[in-house]
């Protein structure tokens, strides 16, 4: 049964139906092998995978995203990162990356930034004299980011999946999501240096650099209040997401004004949808899960796994491998949902810290959205850019070599994530 159950998932994946069907599709052939399973488990199943409270803060941040984007925040955050990093050589690469770091505590998707910076830098970049391909490059790469700095969706759903603090885990992506940050401005600076990319410009004014911050703070304030509120105790990551909408409202539409009522329609639809899709991946994976929880699969790959090595180095190294491949192919948040339930008993079992494996899946599924063939990031870069796939994929190869490089670091120096969430007493 779990055989064929395996090959119309991968057969459904291949002609190109969405993750969430193939799943259901794949869970209603294995229902109908064993025969004695009433059908309406599969909607059962699949209002379980959402009667979740830890849920409702996923739309609610998606939510909060949509208003600050809309609010125009964006021209705010790149005018503080010009002023930082503008005078650099590849300046614009560097103000690309710098600005993803920022826009990552207030959207907490990848694909979001990619779109909402990529569709103003790469004019941008282009105007400047960088070629179209490495501009898409950089948006792709940096944007994957967004997830891995707090607040991030990927890291609610893991935190549900696992049964692991949301707040601790948060606060474990704060040191890799500038570890990359930064390797990606080393990237950049190389390559532009090699190219001539962006010749070098003078530094800003202290007075330039003071109201660009002002500037930028209201939308800066966000990420610090939601992990603020969770830290001290004073609301729940639900809650915390609830007043990051509100906050997003207010200053949408009294402080910046930017914000009209007649925009909400197309805010709340957007995040409707967006929502939507995520929910129904949660919803169909549920039912996927049950059967491999019935099946006892989960316990069977825990014993593959150590029968061929118990040393937590070993083990690491071949989960980064496979969630790497998985990353190819599936996107993140499905993968997530069917795999840490089965690979978290595995490194509680090997001595492994859960939110430090929480991280080093989230940051494996992330570099998934820079890989083809399912690399979503790529394609909205294509997208904006207008330029070939798999030109965008060579140019991109170097922005994720060091990526692979930080996730290895982060992989073996576990006291470089987990030393925050430890003086935050998780």
């Amino acid at each position: 049964m779990l055989v064929i159950t395996t090959i119309a998932l991968f057969l459904t994946l291949m002609i190109g139906i969405p993750i969430a069907f193939c799943l259901a599709l794949a869970s209603l052939v294995a229902l109908l092998l064993i025969g004695d399973v009433p059908l309406h488990l599969i909607p059962q199943r699949m209002f379980t995978g959402m009667d979740s409270f830890p849920i409702m803060a996923v739309p609610f941040f998606i939510l909060a995203g949509d208003l600050m984007n809309s609010a125009g925040i964006t021209h705010r955050i790149l005018r503080l990162s010009t002023a930082l990093v503008g005078h650099i050589r590849g300046g614009l690469a560097h103000v690309n990356i710098v600005a993803s770091m920022f826009f990552a505590g207030i959207s907490g998707s990848a694909v979001a930034d990619a779109a909402a910076l990529g569709s103003i830098l790469i004019p941008a970049m282009e105007e400047d004299g960088y070629d179209t391909t490495f501009s898409a490059a950089v948006v792709a790469s940096a944007a994957v980011i967004g997830p891995i700095i707090p607040p991030s969706i990927p890291v609610v759903i893991y935190a549900i999946a696992g049964s692991v603090s949301v707040g601790g885990l948060f606060l474990t992506g704060v040191v890799p999501g500038i570890l990359i940050g930064l390797g990606l401005m080393v990237v950049a600076y190389m390559i532009s240096r090699q190219k001539n990319y962006g010749t070098k410009r003078p530094f800003v004014s202290w007075h330039e650099l003071l109201s660009s911050f002002t500037g930028a703070i209201i939308p800066l304030l966000m990420p610090l209040i939601i992990l603020g509120g969770i830290l001290s105790g004073i609301f729940t990551p639900t809650e915390a997401a609830s007043v990051a909408v509100a906050y997003a409202f207010i200053i949408g539409f009294f402080v910046l004004r930017t914000l009209k009522f007649k925009d909400l329609p197309g805010i709340f639809y957007r995040s409707m949808v967006t929502t939507a899709t995520i929910l129904i991946v949660m919803a169909c994976a549920n039912i996927f899960a049950w059967l491999l929880g019935t099946e006892m699969v989960p316990q069977k790959i825990a014993a593959a796994i150590t029968s061929f090595t118990t040393n937590p180095y070993m083990l690491l190294l071949l989960i980064n491998l496979l969630l790497l491949v998985v990353g190819c192919f599936m996107e993140g948040l499905a993968a997530i949902i069917l795999l840490v339930p089965i690979l978290v008993p595995v490194a509680v079992q090997a001595g492994i810290d859960p939110l430090h494996f929480g991280m080093i899946v989230v940051m494996n599924l992330m570099i998934g959205l820079i890989t083809p063939p399912v690399g979503l990031c790529l394609f909205v870069s294509c997208s904006l850019a207008k330029v070939d796939l798999m030109k965008l994929v060579r140019v991109n190869t170097p922005f994720l070599l060091v990526e692979i490089v930080m996730l290895m670091v982060v992989t073996y120096f576990p006291q470089i994530v987990l030393f925050i969430p430890r003086l935050f007493g998780y």
